[in-house]
């Protein structure tokens, strides 16, 4: 089994920062890309940033400027540092990756999701 688990949301006042976690452990073989993905109460899940695992990045272009996606790759982590946070970022923020779990089999994986609140 796999499992990506997130960490680092919470309530923050407009123009702070927040800083989320999500590292993936179980029987991984190799990770391919790892990103965020959110979904506002209302709104389709969207692509917030993604990161492959040669370093090139993918960020949706109302962020872009103000989070920034890094990895970890020994640790199988990846960041999401978010600063000037707006009250429209205000969403669940889900962890996805592209796992390799033996050679040549792919799959899909989701965290359980952790809650950014933007709010004065």
């Amino acid at each position: 089994q796999v499992h990506l688990v997130e960490s680092g949301g919470g309530l923050v006042q407009p123009g702070g920062s927040l800083r989320l976690s999500c590292a993936a452990s179980g029987s991984i073989f190799s990770i391919n890309a790892m990103g965020w993905y959110r979904q506002a109460p209302g709104k389709q899940r969207e692509l917030v940033a993604r990161k492959s695992s040669s370093g090139s990045t993918k960020y949706a272009d109302s962020v872009k400027g103000r989070f920034t996606i890094s990895r970890d790759n020994a640790k199988n982590t990846v960041y999401l540092q978010m600063n000037s946070l707006k009250p429209e970022d205000t969403a669940v923020y889900y962890c996805n990756a592209d796992i390799e779990r033996t050679p040549g089999y792919f799959g899909d994986y989701w965290g359980q999701g952790t809650q950014v609140t933007v709010s004065s």
